[in-house]
């Protein structure tokens, strides 16, 4: 089940958290894995998993909002091992908590650069590639997304992070219409709150700010999702590891929601 041998993927942001570890699980179930990033020496890390694993990885240092940076990421990927296959398209920034009105203009185009511009990027660099090796699978070439929860619902002091994950649920539906009949699959993946270093990022400042601290916060995700927990990284690697593979030949511009419940209430 769910197995991807012989496929090339690209995973961006793949140094770390969810990108990292789906990187160990495509490598896992038989593809060959280009790990983008700019944080090498965790990339590093993740690279020394898969190979003790028994996989086969490669790392390229790739800011996402850069262009020319993209077009070399997939050059690489071509040149190591013939050809993409799939994109994850993980690499994201949650962005300051702040209020609307005291949102810089550019502070917004910084997270809609990477959160948005990166996802646009990454693929239209990767489909001359794919459209040329679809043929090769049952389920063709296959693009991933990685959204949010809060990509279907608001949240305060968040209107950025929002905007930009709703941004790619929409430009995911766009772009699964448009690539079928290249047979290139394009769907997006939709975790709840996740137990990833991007969630524990603001611990420290938020033990400082309030009552509770991060313990508190924690809690009170944890009880708004029904199965009381948070999720984990491999929670979301399972679901791209589904998608990326043939198993999920007749899915594409569809949104796979993996957050314990929190958005059926």
């Amino acid at each position: 089940m769910n197995r991807v041998d012989g496929k090339v993927a690209i995973i961006s942001g793949g140094a770390r958290g969810i990108g990292g570890m789906s990187a160990q699980k495509l490598a896992e179930a038989g593809a060959k894995v280009v790990i983008t990033d700019l944080r090498e020496d965790e990339a590093q890390v993740t690279l020394a998993a898969i190979k003790k694993a028994g996989g086969e990885a490669k790392f390229f240092k790739h800011d996402v909002a850069i262009e020319e940076q993209w077009e070399a990421a997939v050059k690489f990927a071509v040149q190591s091992y013939g050809g993409v296959d799939i994109l994850l398209n993980n690499a994201g920034v949650a962005g300051a908590a702040k209020p609307l009105e005291d949102l810089s203009l550019d502070s917004w185009r910084r997270l809609m650069s990477i959160n948005l511009d990166g996802v646009f990027l990454g693929m239209k660099h990767v489909i001359p590639s794919m459209k040329s090796r679809a043929h090769l699978w049952p389920g063709g070439g296959s693009i991933i997304s990685i959204s949010s929860i809060m990509g279907f619902i608001g949240g305060a002091r968040a209107v950025a992070y929002c905007a930009s994950k709703g941004g790619v649920r929409l430009m995911t539906k766009a772009a699964a219409i448009e690539l079928a009949p290249a047979k290139i699959r394009v769907n997006s993946v939709h975790p709840g709150f996740i137990n990833t270093p991007l969630l524990r990022a603001g611990e420290q400042a938020m033990n400082q700010r309030q009552e509770g601290g991060f313990q508190k916060f924690v809690d009170d995700v944890v009880s708004r999702h029904p199965l009381g927990r948070l999720g984990e990284e491999q929670d979301i690697a399972h679901a791209v590891r589904f998608l990326a593979s043939d198993d999920s030949s007749f899915m594409t511009g569809t949104e796979v929601v993996v957050d314990g419940g929190y958005l059926a209430q």
